[in-house]
Formats: C-alpha cells, sequence, structure tokens
C-alpha cells in the first residue's frame, strides 16, 4: 500500500525554518515547474487557489499528491477509490498495442471492460507512486570534494547515487529508491517510490477518437482529440505490490481525485500536478548551438526516413502494422517536436540572446576580483568544451542511433555478450549453468526486440545508417569503415544488407531453436553480423569512454555556471524538469502566435465534424459522434456560452514530455481534464518558456464523460468516478 508522501532531513528542516531546500528566492518566476517542497513561494492563493495549499502537499498528512502516478513515461492519476486511473490514450498505446491482434484489435477499435473480470492484463506498463524525498547533496558533493579527474568525478557521482539508492532500499524493501539530479553538479535529492506492476486496461477509445488528427494535428492547436483511457492498478491481496495474477486485488489509494463534470471556463485558475521528463533552461549558448545544428536536425530527419520504411512495410500486412505502431508513433512524435523545436530557435534567435547573457555574465565574473578569481576560466572552459563536443557530434550522433535504428544489431549485441559471458566461466559445467540460469533472461530480451522487428524495415535503416557513416572524415571517421576499403557509400549499404539477410538472428524461431538450443550452439555459432556488431561495439566503446570524461568536465562546469548566474540575477532557479514530481499552474488562456490571429482556448464537437469534412483519413471519426451531434445529445455536458460539448482546452501552464496524463485541476483541486500536448510554438519549452507562445493542450473532462456516455456505452467508469 502507498505509504502518505513525507519529507524527511534537510528538506524538512527547510520547510520547518522557512527557508528553502532548493534555495530559491521568494519571487515568483517567470516560469514553473515547482518541486513539492516550493509550493509556499509558488504564490498560488494570490494565482487564485482556492483551496489551502496542505490540501495539495501536506508532509506527513494526505493531500491531492497521494493521487499521482507516474504511468512508465507519462503521469495519471486515481479518479476512484478502486485504483481507477485516468491518462492519456497515447501513454496506454503500447500496452494497448501487445493486447492486440487481427482478430481483436484494440488499437483500431478501442476496448471497453464493463466488469473487472473483463479488464485485460496492460503488458509493459508499470505504475510509480512517489512516497518521499530527500536532499543528499551534501553527501555527493563531499565525495567528489577533491576530485579533479573528469571521469573519476562522474564515476565517482554515480556510485555516490547508487549507494543512496541502494541504502534506502536496504532500510526500506518496499520501496524503489533513486537520486536524481536536480541541478547538474550541483544538488541531488533522494526519492523513494512504490510500484505498481500488475496495471491492466479499463476503457480505451477508439483509435479515430483517441488519435484524431494524427500527426496533421499532433503538437497543433485547434486540436479535437479524445486523448484519453482508463487503466485500473491492482495488487496482492494483503496490499502489496505483485506481478499479474487473477488473485490480485484493485489497489485502495490514499487519495482519489474528485471529477467535476461542469469543467472550466476561459480565465480561470488551473494547476498541474505530475512527472515533467526533462528541461534544459539552465544552460549556455553552447548547447542551444548543438541542438540547433546538430541533434534536432538529424534526429527528425533519421526519424522520418524510418517512419516512411514502416508505414511502407505495414500497407498491407495488418501484424506488420501493429508490431511496428508503438515505434512509428513515438518516432513521429519526437521528429514533430524537434521540428518544432527548431523553429523556435530559429523564431526567438535563442542562440544569439544565450550568447549576449553568457557574455554579460562573463564581464560580470571579470568586474568581481573573488568571482574572478575562482570563475575566470569558466566561460573559456565551457566553450572549448563544447567546441570538442562539435568537432565528433556526427559521430556521436551516429553511434547513438546505431541500435536503437537497426533491431538484428541489437539482437547481435545481446548474442555477442551472452556468448563472452559464457566462455569466461571457468569449465564445461560452469559455462552450462551459466547458460540455463541466464537463457530464459536472454530470450526475454530477445522478444521485446523482435516485438517491433521486420528484416525489411531494419535492411533500409541499417543501409542508410551505413551509407552515413561511409561519409564521415576527420575525426568522425568510424574505423570499421576505413578499414573495410568501400570504394563507395553504396558498398557500406551492400554489406550491411548482406549481413542482415544471410545472418540466423533475421528469425527468431531459428535463433531460439537452433542457436540457442545449447551452450555450444551459442559457442559454434558466427556469421558477418555479429563481426560488424563486435567490431563497432570495441571502438563504440572507447567512444564511450571520451563521452563519459567530456560528461564529467561538465558536471563541474555547469555547477559552477548555476551557481555564479545566481549571484549574477541575484536570484535562484527552479531545477530543470527531471521526471520528479512537479506543480505548474497557470489559467485558462488562448493566445496570437501569429499576426492578426486569436485562438480561443476552447475546441467543440462542431470544430472535430467540420475537420471530418475534409476527407482525409486522418480526420475520420465515428458516425456515431456526428449523430449524436446533429440531434443535440449532448447530455450534461454541454458548455453553455458554446452551445457544444468541449473537446480540448488550451491554458499556459508550465509543462512538457512527461506532463503526458497529468491532471488539470481547478481551483478547488477538482479534475477538469488531462493534459496530452503542447502547441507547436511551445516545443520550445524545454529550453525556454514564454507566457506569449507557450501553452499546453489537454482533453476536457467533459468530452470523456460525453464519449463515455453517449457514445461508448461505459457508463460504468461515469458511476465509478462518482459523477
Amino acid at each position: 500500500m502507498m505509504k502518505k508522501l513525507t519529507v524527511k532531513s534537510s528538506i524538512l528542516c527547510a520547510l520547518l525554518l522557512g527557508v528553502s531546500a532548493f534555495n530559491f528566492s521568494g519571487a515568483i518566476p517567470d516560469e514553473g515547474m515547482f518541486p513539492l517542497s516550493e509550493l509556499s513561494r509558488a504564490g498560488l492563493k494570490k494565482a487564485g487557489l482556492k483551496i489551502a495549499e496542505k490540501d495539495i502537499y501536506n508532509p506527513g498528512q494526505v493531500g491531492l499528491v497521494d493521487a499521482l502516478v507516474q504511468v512508465s513515461g507519462c503521469t495519471g492519476s486515481f479518479v476512484s477509490p478502486n485504483g481507477l486511473i485516468i491518462t492519456n490514450h497515447h501513454c496506454a498505446f503500447s500496452a494497448v498495442q501487445l493486447a492486440s491482434s487481427p482478430e481483436f484489435n484494440y488499437l483500431k477499435n478501442g476496448f471497453v471492460a464493463n466488469a473487472l473480470e473483463q479488464e485485460i492484463e496492460a503488458k509493459g506498463l508499470t505504475i510509480r507512486i512517489t512516497d518521499s524525498y530527500s536532499d543528499v547533496s551534501a553527501e555527493i558533493l563531499r565525495a567528489v570534494a577533491d576530485i579533479t579527474d573528469p571521469t573519476a568525478r562522474i564515476n565517482t557521482i554515480n556510485k555516490k547515487r547508487a549507494e543512496i539508492a541502494q541504502r534506502a532500499q536496504a532500510e526500506d524493501p518496499t520501496i524503489k529508491a533513486e537520486v536524481s539530479e536536480m541541478f547538474i553538479g550541483k544538488s541531488y535529492v533522494l526519492f523513494r517510490y512504490k510500484t505498481i506492476e500488475d496495471v491492466r486496461l479499463v476503457y480505451i477509445p477508439r483509435q479515430d477518437i483517441g488519435e484524431f488528427g494524427g500527426e496533421t494535428d499532433n503538437w497543433v492547436w485547434p486540436r479535437h482529440t479524445g486523448d484519453f483511457s482508463f487503466l485500473r492498478a491492482y495488487v496482492a491481496p494483503d496490499g502489496s505490490s505483485a506481478k499479474y495474477s487473477q488473485d490480485n486485488v484493485p489497489y485502495k489509494p490514499k487519495k482519489h481525485l474528485k471529477v467535476n463534470p461542469q469543467g472550466v471556463d476561459e480565465n480561470d485558475f488551473v494547476f498541474i500536478l505530475g512527472y515533467p521528463g526533462r528541461t534544459f533552461r539552465h544552460r549556455p549558448a553552447q548547447y542551444m548551438e548543438y541542438q540547433e545544428k546538430f541533434l534536432l536536425p538529424y534526429t527528425s530527419d533519421l526519424y522520418d526516413f524510418q517512419n516512411e520504411q514502416m508505414v511502407t512495410a505495414g500497407q498491407d500486412n495488418v501484424s506488420v502494422a501493429l508490431a511496428l505502431a508503438t515505434r512509428i508513433k513515438r518516432n513521429a512524435n519526437v521528429l514533430k517536436n524537434y521540428r518544432g523545436k527548431l523553429k523556435g530557435l530559429h523564431n526567438l534567435h535563442l542562440v544569439a540572446d544565450k550568447e549576449k547573457e553568457d557574455e554579460a555574465l562573463a564581464q560580470f565574473i571579470a568586474n568581481k576580483p573573488e568571482l574572478k578569481t575562482k570563475y575566470g576560466t569558466l566561460m573559456g572552459d565551457i566553450d572549448q568544451h563544447y567546441r570538442a563536443v562539435f568537432e565528433v557530434a556526427p559521430k556521436e550522433l551516429w553511434f547513438n542511433n546505431m541500435y536503437s535504428s537497426t533491431s538484428l544489431l541489437r539482437v547481435a549485441s545481446a548474442m555477442n555478450n551472452f556468448k563472452s559471458a559464457i566462455i569466461k566461466q571457468n569449465g564445461v559445467k560452469a559455462q552450462q549453468d551459466f547458460f540455463a540460469l541466464n537463457i530464459e533472461e536472454v530470450k526475454k530480451h530477445l522478444d521485446g526486440i523482435f516485438a517491433s522487428y521486420n528484416l525489411a524495415v531494419d535492411k533500409a535503416i541499417a543501409q542508410r545508417m551505413f551509407e552515413d557513416a561511409y561519409q564521415f572524415t576527420g575525426k568522425n571517421q568510424i574505423a570499421y569503415f576505413s578499414k573495410q576499403n568501400f570504394q563507395q557509400k553504396s558498398d557500406a549499404a551492400d554489406v550491411i544488407a548482406s549481413a542482415l539477410d544471410r545472418s540466423k538472428l533475421n528469425d527468431k524461431e531459428t535463433l531460439y531453436n537452433t542457436i540457442l538450443r545449447d551452450v555450444q550452439s551459442v559457442k559454434n555459432y558466427s556469421d558477418d553480423l555479429l563481426t560488424i556488431q563486435k567490431e563497432l561495439d570495441s571502438e563504440l566503446v572507447v567512444f564511450n569512454d571520451e563521452q563519459k570524461r567530456r560528461e564529467g568536465v561538465l558536471n563541474r562546469l555547469m555547477g559552477d555556471y548555476v551557481a555564479v548566474k545566481e549571484q549574477y540575477q541575484a536570484k535562484s532557479f527552479i531545477p530543470d524538469a527531471n521526471s520528479t514530481l512537479r506543480l505548474t499552474f497557470g489559467n485558462i488562456k488562448g493566445y496570437s502566435p501569429v499576426d492578426a490571429t486569436y485562438m480561443k482556448p476552447f475546441t467543440t464537437i462542431k470544430g472535430l465534424v467540420e475537420k471530418g469534412n475534409s476527407g482525409l483519413p486522418e480526420f475520420e471519426y465515428p458516425e456515431s459522434i456526428k449523430n449524436a451531434w446533429l440531434a443535440k445529445n449532448f447530455g450534461a455536458y454541454a458548455k453553455k456560452e458554446l452551445h457544444d460539448v468541449p473537446v480540448n482546452i488550451l491554458y499556459n501552464m508550465d509543462t512538457t514530455g512527461g506532463n503526458s496524463g497529468s491532471p488539470i485541476m481547478n481551483a478547488n483541486g477538482e479534475l477538469i481534464g488531462v493534459n496530452f500536448d503542447r502547441s507547436y510554438d511551445a516545443t520550445i519549452n524545454d529550453f525556454a518558456w514564454n507566457e506569449n507562445y507557450s501553452r499546453s493542450i489537454g482533453v476536457d473532462i467533459r468530452y470523456v464523460l460525453w464519449i463515455a456516455d453517449k457514445i461508448d456505452n461505459a457508463q460504468f467508469i461515469i458511476k465509478e468516478m462518482g459523477i
């Protein structure tokens, strides 16, 4: 069972003494993803919160935060006393895909369980609940106080983080612990989590509701997407976490959110609790330059190419399309996000603005003798670090994407590692024992790879990757390619295509029944693909060692950078998002993304029907929606001023990836929507936030209830939520 959130050690002391564990100033910041310990400094009551701040979070007591969960990489919230969770359709997407088949295509047709016994295992999904946390910065920084070698520094920090987490888990075996870096090289917090392993699908809307608009509308406003799903958390009869079992029972949360079916109006105060992924707002100009010149364009172009290959492979084969669906969706989401960031970087001139800030910071350091003594080389050292990063950026990005691009290279890596580990065992008996002990785990790992594998896709993408690498020169040149004496890039493409074609790893059944049959079969098997992977990996190991050294350098530099910047701006900052629990607040509010244009903060079913009239496949929707709309069968879910049911809402809260599925709450802490996206201009939020262009998008709870009631006959959901 989940324990109440408590704050311990230094954070508790900080709260009692009225000071901040993260050393914030009393001023309300321009942006805000507030750690829970800083809610008193957020100005919530002044902004419009009607409940007490302690009703949200109060150490030692139950609050709204106890209704929050982390669903894999997303957020969700309990909305009933029986473990019912609401999150996004796209957050449950992979589990729905795994539960689907050509005969039972829940991804396309949706799924409604009218009774507990009808609920389906949500494979791959786990639930994490924040139990407590404490600041451990002093312990970690003390461990590296006398270490100057960059590699030794980062290794010591990582080792210390692991030791602290292991110690916490030894003290309480029911939790999972992680030490999160709040400010790079400066502050660290130990988070304790409860994990629920048995998660089930309860109600999933049809794909033409949950994904209405497809990639055309992704990161776009106005939006008309029913991006919601309902899951349920299960535990063992004694309340402990347990893997999926028919004997398990619904989890009883300490707190669940009350749903307000009246929704919200324009300008209403709203707030979000959730687990935002990562932001990078406290980085220098060179970091933004790296994003603009290298990472964003390379990754978005590569993912675009990958998706072209996967869509083609699945066009006439439902099984293949289902197998590749999650990967296509993730790629499409990232590449459009990255192109939005590129647009933002260009339009906002963010690199140039950051350069001016950094020049002013350098001058500030130079003008103060005590700072010049301590930080005199800081800005030059940062520049030197990034110049070295820029020199090998193509090689780094290629290596970073090598395994994720080609499934069979991951299979080859697993096989080479398994073979190597077997050979290292001393004697035949030891090798056989090692094989028997690990073979099922190896197969489980390979099952995950083969779940989204297609040979034609692998070959096309691998050929593209090898052609790219062939063209690298200077410090980016990869030794494998220079040793092969390829005459042209097509030679490199032909070699990897041939290796994939001829390898016995390309068929799961053959691999399992022959190569993985016994110890000797594993030891005896070799092919060109295994050889290529081994050669590439030997160079990758050396390259990664240098990257780790650079990470150690950056860790120290960024700690100093934030420290001196706090002095320069005479204020402290909110730590960048790092998948830990945060609060953000704002108002239901439209905006003007371009001249002479105002985007209203509500969309309606009328707009959905209008998009459907375009005839484009991504704007297809169930005929029952149009029939109910024409009949004005809105029930109690219409917004009077709109004479329609509101579908999506727009607001100026500070969100990023990981906030998907976060509950949107009104001034009384009641659920009025579910966050799922940002506007295209707000993709730049990861690097910078501004009220003028940063808008997030949620599905209005009235649309969720209307779809459940009038379209999917899932009235049990409404009843269970107590409406």
